[in-house]
């Protein structure tokens, strides 16, 4: 009865009945698509653990995407003058170029880090020449903790274009830095043992009980001003703090021991 009414209505009004049935059937396809799409993202995020900006972000360009093929069904079914749309898509398109290149730029490369994932939250990183830990992950910038215990945003971009190291492997941020010290009578065993050992011991002691790993140490090489080794120590990941703490308080131990055995030799 009512479905009768509504056709007598629609043909009172001069509105062509089957291309407003076919609206109706269009709008309820999109609705359909647009739900189950959107149900997709939320278990493709739950499984690849992302955060939520980044699914509020894919829900923005899917509605983005919606709201664009509706137009254009619309336009199709009513015969309505191309004309507007591509107007308004020109205009549109002209306000992207001239005002936000930089931003889909940045948007295109966000979607590279998400879907490619040389990183994840709470790994350590180094960008280019910039270091620290992963905070966030969006889609134009990705936030650093860095060393100096501050919060860096690099362009996604940035991170395109740049040597992406991750130091975090088996839940551990496997940090290595360089200690140089000047040429001495003392030789490398004396060095590893009176300097090096002593410091890393007294190290284990203290925060091996905190899931801290012994630190390693390795002799790199030998210049005109002084003999370079490399330290590694071992954070758990997720503590960035701790590590920058904790590398400069080992630095420390091994230079003071270093300086009270240089004085013994007098060198």
């Amino acid at each position: 009865m009512y479905l009768w009414f509504l056709i007598e209505l629609l043909e009172q009004l001069q509105i062509d009945t089957h291309r407003f049935i076919g609206t109706i059937v269009g709008l309820i396809i999109i609705a359909i698509v647009y739900k189950i799409i959107s149900r997709s993202i939320t278990r493709i995020s739950l499984r690849l653990q992302l955060e939520a900006h980044i699914q509020n972000s894919l829900r923005l360009i899917l509605r983005v995407l919606t709201m664009l093929i509706l137009l254009v069904t619309i336009f199709a079914l009513w015969n309505l003058p191309t004309e507007w749309f591509i107007g308004s898509s020109a205009l549109v398109g002209a306000a992207i170029g001239f005002g936000s290149s930089q931003t889909i730029n940045n948007i295109i490369a966000g979607f590279y880090v998400i879907i490619s994932r040389p990183f994840q939250v709470k790994d350590f990183v180094k960008i280019g020449d910039v270091e620290g830990q992963v905070e966030e992950i969006s889609i134009n910038y990705t936030k650093l903790y860095t060393p100096t215990f501050n919060l860096i945003l690099i362009p996604n971009v940035q991170i395109m274009n740049s040597r992406v190291l991750n130091c975090t492997h088996e839940g551990f941020i496997k940090y290595t830095f360089s200690i140089a010290l000047p040429h001495s009578v003392l030789s490398n065993d004396e060095i590893m043992g009176k300097c090096f050992e002593p410091a890393i011991e007294n190290f284990t002691k203290k925060y091996g009980n905190e899931g801290i790993r012994r630190p390693e140490i390795y002799y790199d090489s030998s210049t005109p001003a002084g003999r370079a080794y490399k330290v590694r120590i071992f954070i758990p990941k997720g503590e960035a703090k701790t590590l920058y703490i904790l590398q400069s308080e080992l630095a420390n131990q091994i230079i003071e021991l270093w300086d009270k055995e240089r004085r013994k030799t007098g060198a």
